[in-house]
């Protein structure tokens, strides 16, 4: 098998320092919407600038770089346990490079590692085998300050009136947008799994946020839940950063997965505006970032 590991280490720059388009596009049109002077307006100019300098001098948008989290979509015969090594040098090159703020902690004795590793779940590594041969790797930086925002219900919730519907599931999500306020660094994209388990919701409530902003979700139900859900996020006037403002979500995206009939989740994982998230794909020694 190839050594990679300069691909990897390309991918998790460009995550880290350079904000794809559709997000920087999104933030582009939440600042049209917002009024001159506002300190919304005045907080999104400083986001935009900010991204501009990060693409320029290859710096992090932020300061907390987050949690690498991957998905490794191998061809039949490859070795993840190679994989694993090349996506784990990588990363501790781009710490060592800057592209990465050490975020790795252990625990119990608050020990740094200083390289962004540390045992088996940092970074955060899914692989799944896949026809043919074309190697596709998905990475997102998942901040802190977000992360502590996401949510979980189980419904029904008497307290918020949510049953096991659709309705309940809107009261949840709003729910948590709500408590959020400006401390998940809005404007954020909501990333949503109805159904599952704890963990498997959880999980799912991530991985649809590797979609991008614009793409329509396949089942109508969603679709338009999703759409409901963006709206009404912005009518609580919550704002860029906490400080009031039209926008407050530039998207969501939902995802289902099946359930017990004695469970019903809803998992909710906030994104904050710097929604860092590449592609990699890796065919006949040649490699194409997205």
């Amino acid at each position: 098998m190839v050594d990679i590991t300069e691909h990897f280490l390309e991918l998790v720059r460009l995550a880290a320092t350079d904000l794809p388009p559709d997000v920087e596009i999104s933030l582009t049109q939440a600042l049209e919407r917002e009024k001159t002077g506002s300190a919304a307006r005045g907080a999104l100019e400083t986001i935009l600038k900010n991204v501009e300098i990060a693409r320029r001098d290859s710096t992090p948008i932020c300061q907390d770089t987050g949690t690498p989290i991957f998905y490794v979509y191998y061809p039949e015969g490859w070795s993840t346990r190679r994989l694993r090594a090349q996506i784990e040098s990588a990363v501790a090159k781009a710490t060592q490079r800057t592209y990465l703020r050490p975020n790795s902690v252990d625990p119990l004795s608050g020990k740094n590692s200083g390289d962004n590793l540390g045992g088996n779940y940092f970074p955060t590594i899914h692989f799944e085998e896949v026809e043919g041969d074309t190697l596709t790797v998905d990475l997102m930086l998942k901040g802190g300050g977000c992360e502590n925002v996401g949510a979980q219900y189980s419904l029904p919730n008497t307290a918020l009136g949510a049953g096991r519907d659709l309705t309940g599931v809107r009261k949840v999500v709003l729910d948590a947008v709500h408590k959020a306020q400006g401390k998940g660094c809005a404007p954020g994209i909501l990333g949503i799994a109805i159904g599952g388990d704890r963990g498997s919701s959880y999980l799912a409530s991530k991985e649809v946020l590797f979609g991008k902003i614009a793409e329509d979700n396949s089942d109508p139900q969603l679709a338009e839940l999703e759409t409901r859900l963006t709206e009404e996020a912005n009518q609580l006037g919550i704002g860029p950063m906490g400080f009031g403002g039209q926008t407050t979500v530039l998207g969501t995206k939902i995802t289902s997965l099946n359930r017990l009939p004695a469970s019903y989740f809803v998992s909710v994982s906030y994104m904050c505006w710097a929604y860092r998230r590449r592609r990699m794909i890796f065919k006949d020694g040649e490699v194409q970032y997205e």
